[in-house]
């Protein structure tokens, strides 16, 4: 494949989200941003400020990338038919979570041919952990410590940047597709009702298992396949068992 072709390729299966933006001249420049190193599928998960003159003026010729922006109301329906999604955040978690910088992601991404969303938080606070616990992977950009994080439309630049030259080396396509975001959390809902029912979660204080258990499973990366194996065992524990 040839390094446009990669390029065009990357950019067909890979989205920019960015949640809960407060700033409108930061998605016009992280639009301006994502057209510089061809990337076009941009996504907001209620902004606070959008559509915005100001974000049409910091976009400069990425107008179109705007025009094309599609506005979701929760970053669940924004991943929805995702297979990765990693989210990037300056901040470390108690909880140890996968990690890439900006150059690590970009080569996961390329490596498969799957729909990946990359998603960025809010500017003043980032992805909280109820966020977090959507992606699959944390991705970090190592910054000064002593000035703090990225400009969020920077942070996209740097990431945009490194998927474009990751797409130019090309790589292998898994042969089974990878389960999306939605047919994860479908597991998740049904795998935390399991757990309850064997009495091995308190369906009182659920949060600390489960956010193990989608750590775990988000770095296994269930193809279909596997996740139809597991679906199938969980629905077969739940059949009404006749008595002994």
């Amino acid at each position: 494949m040839q390094a446009d072709d990669a390029i065009a390729e990357l950019a067909q299966r890979t989205r920019i989200v960015l949640v809960r933006t407060s700033h409108p001249g930061n998605i016009g420049a992280a639009a301006r941003a994502m057209k510089t190193m061809g990337l076009e599928r941009l996504y907001l998960v209620a902004p606070l400020h959008y559509p915005h003159p100001d974000a049409t003026a910091r976009a400069t010729w990425a107008d179109d990338v705007l025009e094309r922006a599609r506005v979701c109301a929760t970053l669940e329906e924004a991943i929805a038919d995702c297979t990765f999604v990693v989210g990037a955040s300056a901040r470390q978690r108690t909880l140890p979570w996968p990690l890439y910088d900006a150059r690590g992601a970009a080569e996961r991404v390329a490596a498969a041919n799957e729909e990946t969303a990359v998603v960025f938080g809010p500017e003043q606070s980032g992805l909280d952990n109820l966020e977090l616990e959507r992606c699959a992977a944390l991705l970090q950009i190592p910054a000064n410590a002593a000035y703090g994080s990225l400009n969020l439309a920077a942070a996209v630049q740097i990431v945009a940047y490194e998927l474009r030259m990751a797409a130019r080396s090309g790589a292998q396509s898994p042969e089974t597709p990878l389960a999306t975001a939605a047919e994860l959390e479908y597991f998740y809902s049904h795998l935390q009702r399991v757990m309850e029912a064997a009495d091995f979660l308190d369906p009182g204080n659920p949060k600390h298992l489960m956010r193990r258990m989608r750590r775990l499973f988000n770095r296994a990366r269930l193809d279909q396949n596997e996740l139809n194996i597991l679906r199938g065992l969980l629905a077969a524990y739940d059949k009404p068992r006749p008595p002994r």
